[in-house]
């Protein structure tokens, strides 16, 4: 069967539900601690929070993954797990900002949003991974580049409104402030609107998408009868798993274990290094979580201008290194920063890692394997960024305590010190890049 080209807007077509997936994405990245620290969570315990995003991931990807490797119905065969995903995530997301408004203690409120947030990103880990396959499913060598890139692209424009939802909604007048232990109007109102954006470009993609049927899948995969009758298990697979796979992994662990501690302490670090509070009800502390969002924003600016330079560089490592590098001069300038604007320079700076922890690890990761059983390599790969974030939130209290300042009123000062630990972590993941091999071995 010849591999038949797809013209842009196919490949536009085919991940454009990911924009609506990554405002869900971004509206949970950059509020998650402003929400919980609102809530009454102790900075010591919030990276505890950040625990359940990539331990569901860890679980639900691999089986999304080994699952629709083996699904083949009306509806398709990634598919279904993209519309279970997405109707779960609008309900939940309708939820979770409430969860200060139902007259509970602290202690219920906070177990509640715990498991609106544990539902939140199981629901987006079953919405994201079956995008990611159908590119490896429809699209050919010559174009997955070109296909991933669109997917990139719509990524980073998702997550940049979802970050400036807050900040706009405030702008144009909504409440920014609420009573203690309330999140604001400007936060509910965002996840209410990114809901219904979610569903709207996910039902768009599945009305526009036909995925193929078992067979023009083996023609065009290349696929014969006896390797479809093959078995293997998740653990089987990840036994055979080149050694790229644990190579790329390493520099997963560097990088994700960074960004974790951005998405959990900048909001409380720049409340104290430019705002001069740590009082979570405060219109200063308040506004320092609206100006994450922007930070963020700027991030996925400063991602989408970077992913142009990437394939300028002649190799792959070398973009991969100097991008995290700058990403790690990113994060420490924050400590010596308190001017809220100049930030917006130090972010442009982390957008470069993030364009490159988007891209080349996939990139890389492909190159080594041969496409077989793909769905569930994927799946097994977002362990690779799971497992950091686990780690970083089980350690994050006991780092903060050692890197911070004084405790005022029970609260932890000097949480910027956490993103100079992300900035440390970028550098090691850079160094390991270099141990990254390229040669195809499964």
């Amino acid at each position: 069967m010849q591999k038949r080209d797809l013209s842009f807007w196919q490949m536009w077509n085919l991940s454009f539900g990911f924009f609506g997936v990554q405002i869900a994405y971004a509206l949970q990245s950059a509020n998650i601690s402003r929400i919980f620290a609102t809530l009454g969570a102790d900075p010591h315990t919030l990276s505890f929070f950040w625990i359940l995003p990539p331990l569901m991931g860890m679980i639900v990807q691999p089986i999304v993954g080994a699952m629709s490797d083996k699904t083949w119905c009306r509806w398709g065969r990634r598919k279904p797990y993209l519309y279970v995903g997405a109707i779960v995530a609008i309900i939940v997301m309708a939820l979770l900002p409430n969860a200060g408004s139902f007259n509970m203690t602290v202690k219920a409120a906070l177990a509640f949003g715990a498991i609106m947030l544990m539902l939140l990103d199981t629901s987006i880990n079953m919405a994201m991974q079956p995008f990611k396959m159908m590119v490896g499913d429809m699209v050919n060598e010559e174009q997955k580049t070109k296909a991933y890139s669109i997917q990139s692209l719509l990524c980073n424009a998702g997550s940049l409104v979802g970050y400036l939802f807050p900040y706009i909604f405030t702008w144009i007048g909504v409440k920014n402030v609420a009573p203690e232990g309330m999140i604001p109007d400007s936060v509910t109102w965002s996840f209410y609107i990114g809901a219904l954006i979610l569903i709207l470009c996910v039902f768009y993609t599945g009305a526009k998408v036909k995925e193929m049927n078992p067979e023009e899948y083996a023609a065009f995969h290349g696929i014969k009868e006896e390797a479809k009758e093959e078995k293997s298990n998740l653990f089987q697979l990840l036994f055979h798993a080149p050694k790229a796979f644990w190579q790329i992994g390493l520099v997963q662990f560097f990088s994700w274990f960074a960004f974790l501690y951005m998405w959990t302490y900048t909001t409380g670090g720049i409340a104290e290094n430019v705002w001069g509070t740590i009082v979570t009800s405060s219109a200063e502390y308040q506004a320092a979580g609206d100006w994450t969002g922007v930070l963020f924003a700027v991030q996925a600016i400063g991602s989408i201008l970077w992913a142009l330079v990437i394939p300028r560089f002649k190799s792959e490592k070398v973009a991969y290194s100097t991008s995290l590098v700058l990403g790690a001069v990113g994060f420490i300038s924050t400590y010596f920063i308190h001017d809220q604007y100049m930030l917006f320079v130090s972010f442009l700076l982390v957008g470069c890692a993030w364009a490159a922890m988007l891209a080349l690890p996939f990139a890389l990761l492909t190159n080594s394997l041969s496409g077989k059983s793909l769905g569930s390599y994927l799946g097994l790969f977002n362990c690779t960024i799971c497992l950091p974030q686990i780690v970083a939130s089980l350690v994050g209290g006991l780092i903060l305590g050692l890197v911070g300042g004084d405790v005022v009123d029970g609260i932890q000062t000097g949480q910027i010190s956490m993103l100079v630990v992300a900035g440390v972590s970028l550098l090691l993941g850079a160094v390991a890049v270099f141990g990254i091999s390229g040669k195809r071995e499964a």
